[in-house]
């Protein structure tokens, strides 16, 4: 964007009426007092229309000491209103700053609204042409510039298609994308899944799709590598059926197109189902306003220090601006596209990369921009501590034994499940039990079954669709069960169905009772074996996480699969007999009756607490 726009800036978001302080002032309507906090006593002698040394003499009078610099207490305004017959009202003032970020709240006058480009991501597995043919789009060389050919950061870029701009995010992987959603960030419009035709659907494939459906965003499914000898698109469009992925040509609403990223290919049909989409979308902005959107990617430069690529999502951002990027602040100073081109201005959907702010914000924080550095500052450091207090108090995901509090008679509440379990045929008759479950008000809707260990990227994609994980005959390790733990993500572990939807049933209609629960004391990773004929298989073990206990329940773990439950038969220090070995210790094991343990096996203890589930 390289001019301004017409009447720029029309509407100025930053001074919202509940921020000016004029809105705060106390004020008498129909012989009532109103006032917002405490006030100095000239302001409040003039507005009850009474002598300054009369209020200072009542209440000296009472004991209480006052002088025409002090600030009244909302207790002496309301005891000085009584002294003299008026009525009074405090009234709460309304400071969220964080309500001028909640971007979904913000309404535009329709008249004021203008189409915008599309914001596009680029997602699909490992290898199979993301970042190629972002290349061929640009018509520019990435990929050669990027160490290992692999994409290490987050990208926007702009492409022009017969005066049609499109805006591109490419992404390391679906956890940057998810990232975003999972802090409240929403900046893609349209998912473009690549899929290699000699490849076909691939794990990382079906992760994508997870997420784009969790983002509840339009998919366009690129059939990429057709140049290559003896490839079937057809089989990507059979594969893909299974994920409820359903072309155009079988019926669905997904579109399909065979490319060529290498080649080029049908690069311009693809482009045009993207700005078909789109207009079918009506995206929209309004760009006589401040600009706000989100952090794309953020770094600390050394020469220029902290930088950050902003996505605009709304509005236009001017290299006059002051800007709050989650809890940093500051002056756009410079601010360049991604050919490194100076900007004065810049609309929306346009990805921008400027430098002038206090720190360096987090990817996915969300921008603003105000008409004055004080303003800026001031709603950046109270942002700070708005964060700070909500990691302490941080709830993360949905908690099972309380969604019969979030049902409501006029209202169907839904509950996201993630289910992994030992093997795919386990994975799908979890899921096809779970929502067999009819509970009236309560939609439960399984994003994610899949075999295999609970993983980070489970704890992620629960984190940004407010989920609850299962883990059928599978158990996370000690990182990711800290990691869910700290962001509050609830993980359910099962090894028998139908105790599994009794359990969730049971939840949903408020009767989850109290019960024992399973607590996991520690890890043990086994790094060496031996054989002794008198007390069979000894596992040389080195405490990962917690503490392991000498006779307690356990199981063994491969792969994060469950191979055996039982007890931990013995346990010794060197020669010694132990109780118990704590994190960072080292131990020899036995397990009772159980002689099959591998390297790289791990060893859980477990013991059962009582837990009391509030219900209704």
């Amino acid at each position: 964007m390289s001019e301004k726009p017409q009447n720029y800036p029309k509407i100025r978001i930053a001074n919202t009426a509940k921020h000016k302080k004029s809105d705060t002032n106390p004020f008498v309507k129909n012989g009532k007092l109103y006032f917002y906090s405490p006030m100095k006593l000239p302001v409040l002698a003039k507005l009850l229309k009474v002598n300054e040394t009369e209020i200072i003499k009542k209440l000296f009078l009472k004991g209480k000491i006052v002088t025409i610099n002090n600030d009244l207490t909302n207790e002496l305004i309301a005891e000085v209103c009584f002294d003299f017959d008026f009525d009074f009202e405090l009234l709460e003032i309304e400071e969220d700053d964080d309500d001028l970020f909640n971007f979904s709240a913000i309404k535009d006058d329709p008249k004021d609204l203008v189409p915008r480009s599309p914001v596009v991501t680029i997602m699909g597995h490992v290898d199979h042409g993301k970042t190629t043919l972002i290349d061929a789009i640009r018509k520019s060389n990435i990929t050669a510039t990027e160490a290992g050919f692999i994409t290490q950061a987050i990208g926007a870029y702009q492409r022009d298609v017969n005066g049609y701009k499109i805006t591109f995010i490419d992404t390391p992987g679906h956890e940057a994308f998810t990232a975003m959603r999972s802090r409240g960030a929403k900046v893609t419009d349209i998912v473009i899944l690549v899929v290699a035709a000699d490849d076909g659907v691939m794990p990382q494939t079906k992760e994508a799709i997870d997420h784009a459906r969790a983002a509840k965003v339009p998919i366009i499914v690129a059939v990429n590598k057709i140049d290559k000898v003896g490839v079937n698109p057809d089989k990507v469009k059979n594969e893909l059926l299974a994920y409820n992925v359903i072309s155009e040509e079988f019926g669905g609403d997904v579109i399909f197109q065979e490319i060529s990223a290498k080649t080029g290919q049908n690069l311009e049909k693809l482009l045009d189902a993207i700005i078909a989409t789109a207009e079918m979308l009506e995206l929209k902005a309004n760009p006589n306003r401040y600009a706000y959107g989100t952090v794309l990617e953020a770094r600390l430069d050394r020469g220029e220090g902290p930088k950050a690529t902003l996505l605009i999502e709304n509005g236009t951002l001017t290299n006059k601006d002051f800007v709050v990027a989650g809890c940093a602040y500051g002056k756009v100073r410079r601010m360049t596209n991604e050919y490194n081109k100076m900007l004065k201005v810049a609309g929306p959907a346009t990805p921008v990369q400027v430098i002038g702010l206090s720190e360096v914000p987090e990817a996915s924080d969300q921008f603003m921009a105000f008409e004055t550095e004080k303003e800026a500052k001031e709603i950046a450091e109270k942002r700070k501590q708005a964060k700070i207090l909500s990691e302490r108090q941080a709830t993360g995901g949905v908690k099972l034994g309380e969604i019969h509090k979030q049902i409501s008679d006029d209202e169907i509440i839904d509950v996201n499940v993630i289910i992994k379990a030992d093997n795919s045929g386990s994975a799908e008759a979890v899921k096809a039990s779970l929502e067999k479950i009819n509970v009236k008000g309560v939609n439960l809707n399984v994003i994610r079954a899949t075999a295999g260990t609970i993983t980070e990227s489970d704890v992620l994609l629960a984190t940004a669709s407010n989920a609850v994980i299962f883990g059928f005959n599978v158990r996370p390790t000690a990182n990711v069960r800290d990691m869910a733990e700290r962001s509050g993500i609830e993980i359910r572990l099962h090894r028998i169905i139908y105790a599994l939807l009794e359990e969730t049933e049971a939840a949903m209609k408020g009767l989850l009772k109290p019960e024992l629960v399973e607590k996991v004391t520690g890890q043990a990773e086994v790094r060496q074996t031996w054989q002794v004929s008198r007390l069979g298989t000894i596992a040389g073990c080195r405490v990962t996480s917690g503490v392991v206990k000498n006779g307690q329940s356990c199981r063994l773990l491969r792969d994060g699969v469950i191979i055996y439950e039982g007890e931990i038969a013995t346990m010794k220090h060197g020669q010694i007999d132990a109780k118990e070995t704590h994190k960072g210790y080292e131990c020899g094991m036995t397990l009772k009756n159980y002689n099959d343990i591998h390297e790289g096996d791990v060893i859980e203890g477990h013991e059962m607490v009582e837990v009391k589930t509030d219900v209704q």
